[in-house]
């Protein structure tokens, strides 16, 4: 088994996380694909989302990128081949991306280089860098598409932009919001009214009302919280809890918002993607190396998968069974298949690999 790395400033912990063996990472997925029984719960192919070109069954067509975080570049991957074609160079410490509202750019968040890379979705190419955005860690924008919001890791503040396209630079800086440590993932609810930003060091969870750009409330968490999803109930927040083996369940629709329940996934619980079909969620447990399946509904476990070599973020392809998991302690790409359980390949890749995106993706939520 992997030995669990102690939980870190972002700048200490890649420096770890690049020193673990690859090794290690193959190794522990041939010993959770033996363990794996055969059938996932609501497993089902899903429909693909209207920006995705493929449809269950079909042959995807465009790239897969993987961040390489500590590598300051892109690995471009050929979904065909499974090899990777290209390494595109960003800025220092790239970790998450996000599509713009037209769908003609994706963009890559270079938190230590202080700059956006926009990104043609289809080839790969470098379109433009946007500079002077404040440590741009975690992105998001509003489903109006009005805001773009940014969670400085390193910096401790929340920044909110209006989103003008038509105007150069398309940003301008609306407030930004000092939180308190290192606020680190963020959600935002289907009627863009507030960003929810956990705040990975102070073990918090913060609501920001996006009209008037100011808190709304802050609500003590477990420890070392990541990554949070907004159910499409607009009610439902889960929160992995990095520090421990739980994600928490919380109505943030309550006043004040309540701890609805805590669910034993992994150790290192850490990042989500929605299986597509509206009810079932993945976590990734990065100490425990596996992937858990979250019911929405009924805030259970029921199915686990393998994710060797410290799994961090995730994509699930248009198919609705293919998985993409950046492996962040084995320089891998790791593809699992859902309804087998399996791992299925490894592609190597850069240093600490983190986010993970293709525009032939499955539903959001």
């Amino acid at each position: 088994m992997t030995p669990p790395l102690p939980h870190l400033p972002r700048r200490w912990a890649l420096a770890a996380l690049a020193g673990a063996a690859a090794a290690l990472g193959a190794r522990e997925g041939r010993a959770n694909t033996a363990a794996v029984p055969a059938v996932v719960p609501g497993s089902s192919a899903t429909s693909a989302s209207p920006v995705a070109a493929a449809t269950p069954g079909s042959k995807p067509s465009r790239p897969i990128f993987v961040l390489n975080s500590l590598d300051a570049d892109v690995s471009i991957i050929d979904p065909a081949s499974w090899k990777v074609v290209k390494r595109v160079p960003t800025g220092k410490e790239p970790h998450h991306l996000y599509l713009t509202p037209d769908e003609k750019s994706v963009i890559v968040a270079n938190a230590a280089g202080n700059t956006l890379t926009f990104v043609d979705p289809t080839t790969g190419d470098v379109q433009r860098t946007l500079r002077n955005i404040a440590d741009p860690y975690h992105l998001r924008f509003s489903p109006d598409m009005k805001w773009f919001v940014v969670a400085a890791n390193r910096l401790n503040h929340v920044d909110i932009y209006r989103w003008e396209p038509a105007a150069e630079p398309p940003l301008a800086l609306a407030r930004r919001l000092p939180a308190a440590k290192v606020p680190s993932h963020l959600a935002i609810d289907s009627k863009s009214t507030v960003v929810y930003v956990s705040l990975q060091d102070s073990d918090e969870l913060m609501a920001i009302e996006l009209a008037t750009q100011r808190p709304r409330w802050t609500a003590r968490v477990g420890k070392t919280p990541a990554d949070i999803f907004l159910g499409p109930d607009d009610r439902t927040l889960l929160v992995g809890l990095t520090g421990e083996r739980f994600v928490e369940a919380w109505d943030v629709a309550a006043a004040p918002p309540r701890l609805v329940k805590r669910i034993a996934t992994g150790e290192g619980a850490h990042a989500f993607r929605a299986r597509g079909d509206r009810r079932h969620v993945f976590v990734s447990n990065r100490v425990a190396n596996t992937i858990s399946l979250i019911d929405m509904q009924a805030l259970a476990v029921v199915a686990e998968l393998p994710g060797p070599g410290g799994p961090d973020c995730m994509e699930l392809m248009a198919d609705g069974r293919t998985l993409l998991v950046s492996s962040r302690w084995a320089r891998k790409l790791t593809v699992v298949d859902v309804e087998r359980r399996e791992v299925v390949r490894q592609i190597e890749v850069g240093r600490s690999p983190h986010g993970v995106w293709t525009l032939d993706h499955a539903p959001r939520q």
